[in-house]
Formats: C-alpha cells, structure tokens, sequence
C-alpha cells in the first residue's frame, strides 16, 4: 500500500472515526496526477445524494503528459462504496454535526483508493486542548531523552 496524500487537517478540525476504504471514479489522466501525487485533499469533503457517495472539492492536477486535457480539476468524483455502507453513512450524516472527510488517497494492489471517516466537528476548545496535550508530550519525551 503506497499513499499518495493525506488530509491532516481534518484530524485537526474533526473528531474521526468510522473508516471506509472506497474506490474513486477518474477520468483519462486523472490516473497519473495521482499516482505522482499531484492532489489536494484540504478542504474536500463527501456527499451523498441520490444513493450516490460523491467526492467534492479534491483537486487533482490536469497530467502533462496526457493526451486529453481535462480543466476541471475541482470537479465532483464519484465514490465506489456497497449500497449498504452508502445507506449507513447517510443516517450517520443526518444526525447533527457529522459529516463525511477524505483522509488519505493510496494504491491498493494497483487500484487508487480513498479512505473516508464519519467526523464530527471540534469545538476551538477542543483544538486548543489537543495541541496543549501534545506540547506536554513533546516535553515529556525530551525529558526522557536526555535523562
């Protein structure tokens, strides 16, 4: 498994859990952007609608090597995902303060995969409380180091 990106700012803005490893529909070259890493997965987010899981706002960088030039490197992906997986993120979404995130693209046996998580927003308190506790873990490890 070789990952090509991941999205850490939504561990940092997110609570996450629930995993899913899902395919993604591209398009002609869209296939070599990702596989020399030419992707952003900030500010991307998952949908469903019409029974359909849809990738949005992922920025794939148009391959200068391909032969059909595709200027919608923002566009909407489709997410491939078993009906009742697809059904279970729906209901999770609909409660109030979940929503779906990428968290990394990688290759699977030679096939781009997306794994996304159920997620739940941090309050600002929340972030600062995390970034507190890894500076004292940061300290404590020094420490110990040097002891």
């Amino acid at each position: 498994m070789r990952i090509i990106a991941s999205n850490k700012k939504a561990f940092h803005n997110f609570f996450v859990s629930d995993f899913l490893e899902a395919g993604i529909e591209l398009k002609g070259g869209e296939i070599k952007s990702v596989a020399s890493g030419k992707l952003s997965l900030s500010d991307s987010y998952v949908v469903v609608k019409n029974g359909e899981a849809l990738l949005k706002n992922c920025y794939i960088a148009p391959a200068t090597s391909s032969s059909l030039s595709d200027s919608e490197t923002k566009r909407t992906r489709k997410l491939l995902l078993h009906k009742d997986e697809i059904i279970k993120l729906e209901r999770k979404t609909l409660e109030k303060g979940y929503s779906i995130v990428p968290t990394k693209v990688y290759f699977n046996k030679g096939k781009a995969k997306v794994e996304i998580a159920l997620a739940k927003g941090k309050k600002l308190y929340d972030k600062r409380q995390v970034l507190k506790d890894k500076a004292v873990q940061r300290d404590l490890d020094r420490v110990l180091k040097n002891y």
